[in-house]
């Protein structure tokens, strides 16, 4: 940290300056300098995350506003921002004007699914639960669990169950292929959506022997096999003038072998849905239970479910038959923003998410380090003025809770500025993943952005804290559209769109200087709904895991201090010479107290301003306060 400094002199130059601790309130940070840590985003054992740190005493909400527009964030009371051009994954600030906004069809079905929760259409299965009244029929010939009958529907009732039922087939195929690829079973690319379709009384005579109990099949591997083809050049490179089909069997990448991959990893549906699963020829069959599925000697069977996937399959969702709609008591869903306090409730839901989702043991999720990520902040609460300036909630650090008949599901923490609302974490309960809180609760803050901007006109951005292009399972963020990406050297919003084609090529890029040409056909640079929803929209479960996960930062890293100092720097033509110090209780420009200094340490500490300077800007450093307390 900063070199001492005499004492009498420092006393009499503090005195000197007319600012004293009773100041209206005011940004205070201790300079941590350049951190080293491992990276939770590449994996790497290497202290390969460089970022620059700063521990704040206090942040005024406009400040904070500031420091987002220039890159840095914060994990409870620390304030961290990556040294893009050094770090291993560049990690940009990425934000949305929320008035412009355009779901995507991924993103409708996510709030159809919870209003069918709501309305009692679908219903949380905990293992071992059974969604049939105590009343129910034992005999189940002709009919699966799911409540539709093996035979052709008859009314529009069972249509819109069957309905229900493929929509069901398809979330959980899509774990599947999410769990295929945590494996290494398949490669980590942006897979398309899976379709579970009904197969027609006439088809079903068509094929093998057993298939008059085929109810439903999917193609999702043959769509997986041509997005692979299309995401791996290097397969094209390395076999030019082959036949993909070939390519593809080789690498174990044919929709046959994908079918194959994906029976494996929906061996559990028998035991949730009552069908069961067979690959045939690259098809996804779906089987009524009340007959075996006929075996294929070509299938091979891999089993690896003792991860993630498996966990979640065994907690999905289950559909309710028709003839129960009636009796079903609608559920509430009350969503309430508190400000930033301990909750216990929210504490033991937070421990639970941290040991089932990320797996972290008992003592990673202590309520210290639990307060320090997620209660504490140094945010200065700015209550409401009815003037149309503030929201009415006020602006500073909140919890938002998501309520369901009386339990808490989610928390969403986040911080209101001036310009925008700003997501920093979301934890969840794992029996209610099939809902996909992480994205219903963007699409809930969003539209609160849009509700508020009526009567806080400054507060238009939905800001979703970094973007690392270089990490799959983060680009999700990339699917609420129109998005903006901040430029780490100029601090100009760039159009997604526009950012994308440089990100393909280079880690770190300077964004704002990426130029279209004026001969180019501005019509390259849209991207239907469709090829961004295959792209970004639907990662798999893994990305309401990541949705908002910064990592719990903690100023523990290695520091500056220990790397050569930088040279001297003349501070009457510099910008050191103007940040503002805190000692003692007052407030003085370092110009005028630098004297007061030894020259070793007055170059030192001139070495430190001078960097602090650059990260976060002149404007802030004249403004917030360098604390140099002894």
């Amino acid at each position: 940290m900063a070199g001492k400094m005499k004492r009498s002199e420092a006393s009499s130059s503090s005195r000197s300056s007319n600012n004293n601790s009773n100041h209206r309130a005011e940004t205070v940070v201790v300079d941590y300098g350049k951190n080293k840590s491992t990276c939770g985003y590449c994996k790497s054992k290497a202290r390969t995350s460089i970022s620059h740190g700063l521990w704040a005493q206090s942040v005024t909400i406009n400040d904070y506003q500031d420091l987002l527009d220039r890159g840095w964030r914060r994990s409870g009371c620390f304030l961290y921002k990556p040294e893009m051009d050094k770090t291993c994954c560049p990690a940009y600030t990425i934000r949305l004007k929320a008035a412009d906004f355009v779901a995507s069809k991924e993103q409708l079905r996510v709030t159809r699914r919870m209003q069918r929760f709501l309305g009692g259409a679908l219903e949380c299965k905990r293992p071992g639960e059974s969604t049939e009244g105590p009343n129910a029929s034992k005999d189940t010939r002709g009919q699966t669990p799911l409540g539709v009958s093996s035979s052709a529907p008859n009314n529009s009732g069972e249509k819109d169950g069957e309905e229900k039922i493929m929509n069901y087939l398809s979330d959980q195929v899509d774990k599947a292929i999410c769990s295929c690829s945590e494996r290494g079973e398949l490669p980590d690319i942006q897979s398309p959506k899976a379709s579970v379709k009904k197969v027609l009384q006439a088809k079903r005579k068509l094929l093998a022997e057993g298939s008059e109990d085929l109810l439903y099949s999917s193609n999702i591997a043959f769509q997986l096999a041509a997005a692979i083809r299309r995401c791996l050049p290097e397969y094209k490179e390395s076999h030019k003038g082959r036949q993909s089909g070939h390519i593809a069997e080789e690498n174990g990448l044919s929709p046959k072998l994908i079918a194959e991959k994906l029976e494996s990893s929906l061996n559990q549906l028998g035991n949730t849905s009552g069908l069961s699963v067979k690959a045939c020829n690259g098809h996804l069959n779906f089987y009524s239970a009340t007959k075996p599925a006929p075996s294929h000697g070509s299938a091979q069977i891999v089993s690896n479910s003792n991860r993630s996937a498996s966990r979640s399959e065994s907690k999905g969702c289950s559909l309710k038959n028709n003839s129960e709609y009636t009796q079903v008591k609608r559920q509430r869903l009350e969503i309430r923003l508190k400000r930033s306090s301990f909750d216990s409730e929210e504490y033991a839901l937070y421990r639970r998410y941290q040991m089932m989702v990320h797996n972290d043991t008992p003592d990673h999720v202590a309520e210290g380090s639990y307060r320090r990520f997620l209660v504490d902040t140094p945010l200065i609460y700015i209550p409401p003025t009815n003037d149309g300036t503030v929201p009415p909630c006020g602006f500073g650090s909140f919890h938002q809770q998501y309520v369901i008949d009386g339990k808490l599901v989610a928390v969403g923490v986040i911080d209101i500025l001036p310009k925008c609302l700003s997501s920093k974490y979301l934890f969840w309960d794992p029996d209610f993943a099939f809902l996909s809180l992480g994205k219903y609760s963007a699409l809930q803050e969003i539209n609160w952005v849009k509700e508020n901007q009526l009567l806080c006109p400054t507060l238009q951005y939905y800001y979703l804290g970094y973007y690392i292009h270089s990490c799959s399972k983060m680009r999700y963020k990339a699917a609420y559209r129109p998005s903006e990406l901040l430029c780490p050297l100029r601090y100009r919003w760039v159009a997604f769109d526009i950012s994308k084609p440089l990100l393909d090529t280079n880690k770190y890029a300077v964004l704002s200087d990426w130029t279209i040409s004026q001969d180019r056909d501005s019509s390259s640079l849209d991207v239907s709904e469709d090829v961004m929803e295959i792209q970004y929209d639907d990662i798999g479960q893994d990305s309401e895991v990541l949705m908002y996960d910064e990592g719990m930062i903690e100023p523990e890293y290695e520091s500056s201090d220990n790397e050569p100092h930088l040279a001297y720097v003349d501070v009457e033509n510099g910008d050191a010479g103007n940040v503002l110090i805190g000692l003692n209780g007052s407030r003085v420009r370092f110009k005028d107290i630098k004297q007061a200094f030894v020259p070793t340490e007055r170059s030192y500490l001139e070495s430190q301003l001078s960097r602090y300077t650059e990260v976060v800007g002149e404007e802030l450093a004249e403004r917030m306060v360098y604390s140099i307390e002894p």
